[in-house]
C-alpha cells in the first residue's frame, strides 16, 4: 500500500482511495476514465505539477478501480457518480476544478450539475460522454449482445488490458439513465476540452457535440491532430498541464 494514500468510506458503500496535497484553492480533481486508477500516466503528471505548485490537488479511485474496494464489474454510472460526489462532499472544500479523462469526463459533467456550487470549471480530456449508449452499445456484436442477454455480462477484448474489460447488463442500462448529450446541458462554468484526432475509442466528432451541447459560452475545445486516446506523449502532457494551470488562473481572477 503507497503511504501517501487515505480512504474514505461512503456510508453503506466501499472504501474509496485517495490521495492529496495541500496548497492554494482552488482544489483540482482528478477524475479518472474506464477501468483506470489514479496511478496512471496524466494523474501523477498533473500531481507532480500540484505539488510543484503548491496548487491543492486531489485524486481517487472509483470502487472497483485501484486501490478502492469493490470489483469493477458490479459498478455502473450510478455507483461511480455517488463515489466522487462522495469524495467531492467529505474530502474537499471550497470551489474546485474537475479534470477528467475518458469516462471521468462525463462523471465530471454529472457531478458539475449535481454541485453546481462548488464546481469552478471543468478540464475534459477525451470526454466520453454518453459512452456507454453512443459508443459501446452500437459497436456489439450479435454475440456480444446475445451473451448480455443470457448471461448479463460479456468480456470486451481491449488494447489496455489483454484480459479484456467485463461489460455488464447493467452498466449498459444504468448508464442510458445518465444519459447528457440528447438536450443541452445547463452548465455555465468555463469548460476546456482536449481530444486526439487519431483517437479510436473516443472520435473527435463526439468532443466536438460535448462542447457544443453544453449551454455556457465560455467552452473551448482543442484537437490534437496526431493524439490518440491516452494522450500521454510528453507534448500531450505539457499542453495538459498548461490548460489545467490557465483554467485555474482564470477561474481565481
Amino acid at each position: 500500500m503507497r503511504p501517501d494514500l487515505e480512504f474514505t468510506q461512503r456510508p453503506g458503500g466501499e472504501r474509496l482511495a485517495y490521495s492529496r496535497c495541500a496548497g492554494r484553492v482552488p482544489t483540482v480533481v482528478w477524475l479518472c476514465g474506464f477501468h483506470s486508477d489514479m496511478s496512471g500516466t496524466k494523474a501523477l503528471a498533473v500531481d507532480s505539477w500540484a505539488n510543484a505548485s503548491n496548487q491543492r490537488f486531489l485524486r481517487f479511485d472509483y470502487s472497483g478501480h485501484g486501490q478502492s474496494s469493490g470489483a469493477f464489474s458490479d459498478g455502473t454510472l450510478s455507483a461511480w457518480r455517488a463515489d466522487t460526489l462522495h469524495v467531492l462532499d467529505s474530502v474537499t472544500e471550497g470551489p474546485l476544478v474537475l479534470v477528467g479523462s475518458s469516462m471521468g469526463a462525463w462523471i465530471a459533467l454529472l457531478a458539475t450539475l449535481a454541485r453546481p456550487e462548488r464546481v469552478a470549471g471543468l478540464m475534459l480530456i477525451a470526454p466520453a460522454t454518453d459512452f456507454t449508449s453512443r459508443l459501446m452499445a452500437p459497436q456489439l456484436s450479435d454475440a456480444a449482445k446475445r451473451e448480455l442477454n443470457e448471461t448479463g455480462r460479456w468480456v470486451r477484448p481491449s488494447a489496455y488490458d489483454a484480459g479484456g474489460y467485463v461489460i455488464t447488463q447493467r452498466l449498459l442500462v444504468d448508464g442510458a439513465s445518465h444519459a447528457l448529450l440528447d438536450q443541452a446541458i445547463p452548465i455555465k462554468v468555463p469548460v476546456r476540452i482536449l481530444q486526439g484526432q487519431e483517437d479510436r475509442d473516443v472520435p473527435w466528432q463526439h468532443a466536438l457535440e460535448t462542447a457544443d451541447r453544453i449551454a455556457g459560452t465560455d467552452v473551448r475545445l482543442t484537437l490534437i491532430k496526431d493524439g490518440d486516446h491516452r494522450l500521454s506523449r510528453p507534448q500531450d502532457l505539457d499542453l495538459l498541464i498548461r490548460e489545467i494551470g490557465q483554467l485555474v488562473a482564470d477561474v481565481s481572477a
